[in-house]
């Protein structure tokens, strides 16, 4: 009876996968086996990792670019980055902060457009992965409740590096239209507000896009991740990583405008990072459509304002 029961109880165990018996490992080996029995954890803790590992680089890398412009030209919130303290960093991260804060672009500057890459990279870490905390966390439910059954799951690190991976893209794109605006810029830095028409002209292009139709499209996608996510579920990697890049699309679609906002700001300006990427979670968390419209009202008299002043 005895060999039955244990029997049915391996069956079980192997059926559903909840077996949690980890006694016969030590502390550390029992921490690393529950972790790995449960991925919402691990994929919490990276990616809450990442975030602030990328808002204190951009913000260390902020004083940087206040330090550097003196008192003569001001950038929004650089008097007040001036009091914080400069963190030491390795020559490494030194050399980065020179190829980013360059006053043009530099001759031959493979290098310095690959620094803006990462630099873009981490503010699409630190501004927009927040916002798709909710794609995630429905992923990792409908995945827990496969896992129940005993089904396959694809970890859900997979989604977030196809998601990642659209982002990672558009930073190259970014970079590079960074390179070409400050090539006819007149700013002192690369990573300084862009003044006149071409900071206008971003403001301008924010703004229509904030109500345009393709805008809502994306936003209602972006609304809506458990009817896609459920209606794809596929155990192959392969696929869950291009159902990751589709939401990276409709995310890069909602958001991408906003982020040449920054070109008027100051690349590097934290506190409109932080405000934009306030912004998207929120807007992609209410089904109203009034703030992303507020946004554009907004954008549009901002960017009409910086003509006049500047004709």
């Amino acid at each position: 009876m005895r060999l039955d029961q244990r029997g049915d109880s391996a069956h079980s165990i192997a059926m559903t996968g909840q077996d949690h018996d980890f006694s016969h490992l030590d502390r550390a080996g029992r921490a690393t086996a529950s972790v790995s029995r449960n991925p919402r954890l691990t994929v919490n803790i990276i990616l809450g990792a990442s975030v602030l590992l990328a808002w204190l680089f951009l913000g260390t890398m902020a004083i940087r670019g206040a330090e550097s412009r003196g008192l003569n030209i001001d950038a929004p919130g650089d008097t007040m980055l001036r009091y914080l303290p400069k963190l030491p960093l390795p020559d490494f991260f030194e050399r980065f902060f020179t190829l980013c804060l360059a006053p043009a672009p530099l001759e031959g500057g493979g290098a310095q457009a690959g620094a803006l890459i990462v630099m873009w990279f981490l503010m699409a870490v630190a501004t927009m992965l927040p916002s798709a905390a909710p794609m995630i966390r429905t992923y990792c439910e409908i995945a827990d409740t496969a896992r129940i059954k005993g089904e396959s799951v694809v970890h859900p690190l997979v989604l977030v590096a196809g998601y990642l991976s659209v982002w990672l893209a558009a930073s190259v794109v970014f970079a590079a239209l960074t390179l070409v605006v400050h090539a006819f810029a007149s700013s002192a830095q690369m990573l300084d507000p862009v003044i006149g028409p071409t900071g206008a002209a971003a403001l301008l292009v924010a703004g229509l896009y904030q109500l345009s139709g393709l805008k809502e499209a994306c936003l209602t996608k972006c609304k809506n991740p458990f009817s896609i996510l459920f209606s794809n579920w596929s155990a192959r990697p392969g696929r869950i990583l291009r159902l990751g890049m589709e939401q990276g699309v409709w995310c890069l679609g909602c958001c991408w405008a906003l982020m040449l906002v920054m070109f008027a700001v100051g690349v590097m300006n934290v506190f409109w990072m932080a405000l934009i990427g306030l912004f998207t979670l929120i807007e992609k968390q209410t089904a109203a459509r009034l703030p992303t419209r507020i946004a554009g009202v907004i954008l549009l008299v901002w960017a009409t304002a910086l003509l006049v002043v500047s004709a």
